[in-house]
């Protein structure tokens, strides 16, 4: 794994200038005056992170995954699809979880919007009132149509840059939901319980990181479906 992560550039951290702190133990040393991290200790945490998703996973819960910059965004919204998770890789919606019942209110108005459309309910109102609602369902479907699936609070968070998601973190933690995030060194990883120190800025390191937290939620949810199928089989 150490040899893969350093491949996919997850040990180039930022300016040793930026550098926060409480992220020195994760740091290996100095080279370029980037920060190197030290891959042994990411290794570390992601494993004990994947081992709370893969818990959660295996009991059918819901992870939201958030990736808001560029480099994570078609990364995060893929892996989230394969997995059959909510995701946001646009803006965070402030009070996405401190505030869910409104929330809730809105992705339900958005899949009776898609529902009209689709059995040309639509068709009975008038054009200017067409063009109102279609417009309002583009509103709707570019803020929540990652979260369409969430019909609950999540049971865990994972963003993709912990500095860049600070809002996210934030009602997480009023919450008391867990989160699991990538952690560049200019930033300080005792915001959320699990930290994953790496190269939060390339899309290479990104893509490693959120494929190895999906191939484990996959795989979580495969094997809580195993016992059931066998048990359905029986039966029949």
């Amino acid at each position: 794994m150490i040899k893969e992560m350093h491949q996919a550039g997850v040990h180039v951290g930022r300016q040793k200038s930026s550098t926060d702190p409480k992220m020195k133990p994760f740091i290996f040393g100095l080279k370029s005056n980037l920060q190197i991290i030290d891959l042994e200790k990411s290794a570390e945490k992601l494993s004990v992170a994947l081992d709370l998703l893969r818990k959660i996973a295996q009991g059918g819960g819901k992870i939201i995954f958030v990736g808001t910059k560029p480099a994570a965004r078609k990364t995060v919204e893929e892996a989230a699809k394969r997995c059959g998770q909510p995701y946001v890789t646009l803006r965070w919606l402030g009070g996405t979880l401190t505030n869910f019942s409104t929330i809730s209110k809105r992705i339900n108005y958005l899949k009776d919007l898609e529902r009209k459309k689709e059995t040309g309910e639509l068709k009975k109102y008038t054009k200017k009132e067409q063009l109102t609602l279609e417009r309002k369902l583009a509103e709707l479907t570019e803020q929540l149509g990652g979260l369409k699936n969430l019909d609950k609070l999540p049971d865990a968070v994972f963003v993709a840059d912990v500095k860049e998601n600070e809002i996210v973190v934030k009602e997480a933690k009023i919450k008391k939901i867990p989160v699991v995030g990538l952690i560049n060194t200019n930033a300080n990883p005792t915001t959320i319980e699990y930290p994953i120190p790496a190269n939060t800025n390339a899309a290479s390191s990104i893509k490693y990181l959120v494929n190895k937290i999906a191939e484990a939620i996959l795989s979580s949810a495969a094997a809580a479906e195993e016992p059931e199928a066998t048990a359905a089989g029986k039966k029949a």
